[in-house]
């Protein structure tokens, strides 16, 4: 029976040995840097949310800067804005388009906002991005913003438009070959790269005005 089970005795002893260097003390070294990782990763985090802050407290200021010191709230409209897009996913993208026949990014953006909201924007993304309305860091987005993105190759020349849905997400008429009216992440990294800026239209909203039934 022993001389059954001696060959295990060595591989047995290896795998003892392997298993204790595995779990061998870290050296003083290693815990000097695994601190200083652990303060760099901290500090990090605390200059991140530090940056947030600024851009959260930047739009705010804007925010009321607009609405001449009155905190701004954002109007129920945004639902009915993008209830009735995401009931036209799907439409194809028309050049000069702001029908529901087909649509061009900014068509498909004047269209929501003109029979939802009462609104009449610009027609062009050109003039769109020039509207007064408060400027959005990206950290404090909410449903309705507009969303600019510069997509011909021109570094901040913008050329596409979209609405803004909530958790990274925005709907808008992307082009004849992607399928028309669709929605996409801003997180992904050709829209991460292209995002020029984002804009709260919604704020010049008339106050009578009530989301259409």
């Amino acid at each position: 029976m022993l001389k059954r089970f001696a060959p295990l005795v060595p591989l047995a002893l290896v795998t003892l040995l392997f298993g204790c260097a595995a779990h061998s003390p870290v050296s003083q070294q290693e815990q000097q840097q695994q601190a200083k990782n652990s303060v760099t990763a901290q500090s990090s985090s605390v200059l991140f949310q530090d940056s947030l802050y600024q851009e959260e407290a930047a739009t705010n200021k804007e925010l009321a800067s607009f609405a001449d010191g009155k905190s701004y709230q954002l109007p129920g409209l945004a639902d009915s804005i993008l209830e009735r897009g995401m009931s036209l996913i799907g439409t194809r993208y028309r050049f000069g388009g702001t029908s529901e026949a087909g649509f061009d990014c900014s068509g498909f953006i004047g269209y929501l906002f003109r029979e939802e909201a009462g609104m009449n924007l610009p027609r062009s993304t050109r003039e769109m991005i020039n509207v007064d309305a408060p400027l959005v860091a990206r950290s404090a987005l909410k449903p309705g913003d507009l969303l600019f993105f510069a997509t011909n190759g021109r570094r901040g020349r913008v050329s596409h438009a979209g609405i803004y849905l909530g958790d990274n997400q925005f709907i808008h008429s992307s082009s004849r070959k992607s399928g028309g009216v669709r929605v996409d992440s801003l997180g992904d990294s050709y829209w991460n790269k292209t995002f020029i800026e984002a804009k709260r239209a919604l704020a010049m909203a008339p106050t009578v005005v009530t989301a259409r039934k």
